[in-house]
């Protein structure tokens, strides 16, 4: 089922501007989507097309979603239940017709200048597939908790196998969750669309096949936030985090050993053991930012 509505929209976008799909799949995200949809559409890029499609919710996403729906630039569809991420990620990537995407998740931030900035960095290099930028680590009530995260480092236009080798021999995802990064469309196409081998690594595995078909290029600036809260799934795959990594780096040294060494691969996963400890650590500390009830309770009491 799809909703695409054609009332007159923003003004026109120039016509040398490559349209970009911003596409969120989302899932049980009533709390925070309406936040996500305000950011998303807040870009100071105009050539857009929004794809939202709810995944089988339990909760009122798709009550919040009918909020968009008088916005020519929306498309909001539904996903049958079950599949796991990769079956709503790829409903809605396969149903842009943008040249580059973004993937948005439901309950993450856009800052208003990201998908410009990232456009003109892949407009200026044509031989790059993905261009990706810092994001801020943002709690439930969307104040940040740590700023500027990511790319370690990797700002500027590199090789794909550069930035495919840093990301591991680092154990972590430099590049970011999916709203910091934008990616040619016929290249996540032509890889076999996202990768859940790792459910976990869906997406630094997804960007890893995209970046051995081409350039990188890291935009300097933090300019995306990415929600931590009790509801984020990766919370609750916070224990096997590190096997995953592994399962991921192991799989890169055998099929590429030209782009990932045995020594690279060994450096990742003592990395990746370590960055699972860190993150489990920082859930621990973070304890009631990760709940919106908080903010409830403080105004409760103000």
């Amino acid at each position: 089922m799809s909703i695409h509505a054609q009332p007159s929209g923003p003004t026109p976008a120039a016509a040398d501007e490559p349209l970009v799909s911003i596409v969120i799949p989302a899932y049980n995200n009533a709390d925070y989507l309406d936040e996500t949809m305000k950011s998303v559409l807040g870009q100071t890029y105009a050539n857009l097309e929004v794809i939202v499609s709810d995944h089988a919710s339990t909760d009122a996403t798709w009550t919040v979603m009918q909020r968009y729906r008088t916005d020519p630039r929306v498309t909001l569809l539904h996903t049958e239940a079950g599949g796991g991420a990769l079956r709503n990620w790829n409903r809605v990537s396969q149903a842009a017709t943008g040249d580059l995407i973004k993937l948005v998740c439901g309950d993450d931030l856009l800052y208003p200048t990201i998908v410009a900035q990232q456009v003109a960095a892949l407009v200026a290099e044509p031989t790059a597939v993905l261009a990706a930028s810092p994001r801020d680590i943002v709690d439930a009530n969307s104040v940040p908790v740590i700023k500027n995260r990511g790319l370690a480092g990797l700002t500027g236009v590199h090789d794909g196998t550069v930035a495919v080798r840093k990301s591991v021999t680092q154990g972590t995802n430099i590049f970011g969750e999916p709203g910091c990064v934008l990616m040619r469309r016929s290249v996540l196409e032509k890889t076999g669309w996202w990768d859940s081998r790792w459910p976990y690594l869906i997406d630094q595995a997804s960007y890893s096949r995209v970046l051995l078909e081409g350039k990188f290029v890291g935009v300097p600036g933090s300019l995306a936030g990415f929600r931590i809260s009790d509801s984020q799934w990766s919370v609750r795959l916070v224990a096997e985090q590190a096997a995953q990594a592994m399962g991921f780096h192991n799989w890169m040294a055998e099929t590429r050993p030209d782009v990932v060494s045995k020594a690279d691969r060994i450096l990742g996963n003592t990395r990746a053991r370590v960055m699972a400890q860190v993150r489990r650590l920082a859930y621990v500390w973070l304890g009631r930012r990760m709940s919106k009830a908080v903010r409830s309770d403080a105004a409760a009491s103000a």
